[in-house]
């Protein structure tokens, strides 16, 4: 077990406002389900569920500049190393079985991916779960929400607080931090860091480009 890595800019970022968030207790299945329909796909909100507790999240755009460059850099590895990535970003991951459900700022299907590759709709009750699960929380914390994605099996999840980038590891039902990625070995928090930083900097698209050319040389 391991504390989080952490990046040390020369500059440090002072994060503002990233997320704006309401609970709310002793609320029902059923009336967790009816907002999600109301809802509908096509919205910026994320609700999460567990053991009566609604958590809807809006995310501002420091959390959602941030959720969208780690996923491209992820689509850079993918692409680099030929491999078979299905994003199913916010998705809806839910067991009405087990009362709870939650739809993280990211999810991939990697080492998974050929089991849904076909499949239109994923149901967690019959479909292995993301391999992969992002969550940005820079305003407030999110391991209220880390029992939702351990419960439904998600064996990998990283966390970025807007300084700080920590893997976890699903072990006995519960996350571990740990120091290396299982679905990246190879790819220390700190580099992730550093393109984040950079984003700033450069801007994005060369801070993409940097990092393709990065991956190019740790692959020789």
């Amino acid at each position: 077990m391991v504390a989080a890595t952490q990046l040390e800019p020369q500059e440090p970022l002072t994060p503002g406002l990233a997320e704006e968030r309401i609970v709310l207790n002793n609320i029902r299945w059923e009336t967790f389900e009816r907002l999600l329909a109301e809802a509908g796909e096509d919205r910026n909100t994320r609700f999460y569920y567990l053991d009566g507790m609604l958590e809807i999240m809006s995310p501002l755009s420091l959390h959602e500049g941030s959720n969208r460059f780690i996923e491209s850099l992820i689509g850079v590895i993918a692409d680099e190393l030929n491999l078979n990535l299905r994003k199913l970003g916010s998705l809806t991951m839910k067991r009405r079985d087990l009362q709870l459900g939650g739809e993280p700022d990211s999810c991939y299907y990697i080492q998974n991916e050929p089991l849904v590759r076909h499949k239109p709709e994923i149901d967690l009750t019959t479909d292995p779960p993301p391999d992969l699960v992002l969550e940005i929380d820079i305003t407030n914390p999110s391991s209220r929400r880390l029992p939702i994605y351990a419960h439904l099996g998600v064996p990998e999840l990283w966390k970025y607080n807007g300084r700080t980038l920590q893997y976890y590891r699903l072990i006995e039902n519960h996350y571990v931090p740990v120091e290396s990625s299982s679905t990246f070995p190879w790819l220390p928090p700190t580099v992730i860091l550093e393109y984040l930083e950079m984003r700033f900097e450069v801007g994005e698209t060369q801070a993409i480009r940097q990092f393709r050319d990065w991956l190019r040389q740790l692959q020789g």
